[in-house]
Parts: C-alpha cells; structure tokens; sequence
C-alpha cells in the first residue's frame, strides 16, 4: 500500500492537479483552470506529433508481424544450430536502445552511412535517409522492426508449436499445399498470438521516444516529432510542466481508445 501511494498514486494525482496549473518547475505554481486544455485543442504541433506516431504505427506493426511470423516459421523447422539462430534473433532486444539507436544513427548516414555507400558502389544515388521528410519516420520504422522482432519472434515460435500437428498430417492426407495449411490452420489458430502482438507493438509503438530524439530531433520539418517527444520538450525544454501533463492524459487517452478499437476487432476476427 505504501508503495502504491508513493509511486502510482501520488503520481497520478499530482499529473491530474498539474493540467490545471502552469508551472516550470523553478517558479510557483500559476492556476491558470482549463486554458492546458484549450490550448491543447489548437496545438497544430501536437496533433502532427500524433500523426507521426500513427503514421509510425501504420508501419511498424504489420511489418513487425510478417517479419516476425516469417522467421519464427523458420525457427519452426528442424534446422541444424536452432538454439544459436534463435539467440541470434533475440539479442537486439536486450541491447540497450540508445546504442541500437546509434549503430542505426551510423548506418542512415547520408555521406558516410554504410547503406548509401553501398547505393553508391553499386550505382545508384544517395538516399537522405534521416534528412528526407517522406522517407526518416519509415527508416525509424524499419530500425524499431530491427531492434524489436526477436521478441515477436519468440511469442510467434510458442503459438506455432500449440498448433496439433495431427491437422497438418490430415491436411497433408487431403493434398493440401503450404499455402492452404498456413491459411486454413495456421493463421486461424495463433490468432491469439497475432492479438497479443498488435497490442504489444501498438504500446511499444505509442512509446516511440529514444529512436526520433537521437536519430533526428523529430526533424527534418517535424517529420519525426512523436507524441512522447513532443510531450517531453514542452515539460524539460520549454518548461510548461502543467501542459504536458495535460498533453500526456490526452494522448494516454488516445492509446486507450486505440487499444479498445484493436481488441474488439481482432476478436470479432477470432
């Protein structure tokens, strides 16, 4: 109980009584009522912010999925050195993210990133990975899909082996080919697997932080401002305590309602 007071509770409520309030930390509180939340609603930065993070989304979950379900397929099988290549497939995820972040931060760059050296040599021109508007929060996409599959890798290869190999020898029985026995079996019967991804990568999604506030700022043009970094430079940059408390319930809001939309279609589809 104590702890839950000391370190839920109080927090919680302290957020609450902030949104109300302006304050940078230094001088007193100012209670200022609803103006956070007036100001929230013609914050055209905040909104971007959130669109990035969905636009964030959009990408990395179905990508992360058919990455993720492609490879555990092949974790599946029984193949010479599995433990190794399952090891393998997990290690970036226990890597810290600010080091994955900058390996990534490297291999984008523009004169000297190894991907456009390799463009180069082969022919074709540079890419601005991290400096082209259209293209910086797809590279961050790919680089979270990177550092977070092994993960999705593991809950995949777990769902697969509950599947009764009996239904795949009666399919087999029938003539049935790989496609039909992935479609008709497979996918039907980890659709919990798949829900418990969605969600996962929905949450890790909505926590996009250190990849676009070491990669890029949330540049080139606020391609890349996520909601969190967003939320972070108006309360440690800016000093405005009071609103980005109030831009942390809203968009704490946003994640719920996501969340719920996720769930009863996902299950509708089970």
């Amino acid at each position: 109980m104590i702890h839950f007071l000391i370190f839920m509770a109080f927090p919680v409520f302290f957020s609450i009584f902030l949104t109300f309030n302006k304050w940078d930390i230094i001088s007193p509180m100012q209670f200022i009522g609803f103006k956070n939340f007036v100001r929230l609603f013609h914050d055209q930065f905040f909104f971007k912010s959130i669109f990035n993070t969905l636009l964030f989304l959009l990408i990395n979950i179905p990508l992360q999925i058919v990455v993720a379900l492609f490879f555990a397929e092949l974790l599946n099988q029984k193949l010479k050195l599995m433990g190794f290549f399952r090891a393998a497939f997990f290690l970036p995820v226990i890597v810290s993210g600010v080091v994955v972040t900058i390996v990534w931060q490297q291999l984008y760059g523009f004169d000297s990133g190894l991907l456009n050296r390799i463009l180069v040599s082969l022919g074709f021109d540079r890419i601005g990975w991290l400096v082209n508007p259209k293209i910086a929060m797809p590279s961050i996409a790919i680089m979270a899909t990177w550092k977070n599959v092994g993960l999705y890798i593991i809950l995949f290869l777990v769902g697969l082996q509950t599947v009764p190999k009996q239904l795949y020898e009666a399919a087999d029985l029938e003539g049935a080919n790989h496609w039909q026995k992935f479609s008709k079996i497979t996918l039907p019967l980890i659709n919990p697997t798949i829900f418990i991804v969605v969600i996962l990568s929905t949450i890790g999604g909505f926590s996009l932080f250190i990849e676009p506030y070491i990669m890029t700022g949330g540049g080139p043009l606020n391609s890349t401002l996520s909601a969190l970094l967003y939320i972070y430079k108006q309360g440690f940059f800016y000093g405005n305590m009071g609103y980005a408390a109030t831009l942390g319930f809203f968009f704490a809001f946003i994640i719920v309602i996501v969340v719920i939309l996720q769930k009863k279609y996902i299950e509708k589809e089970i």
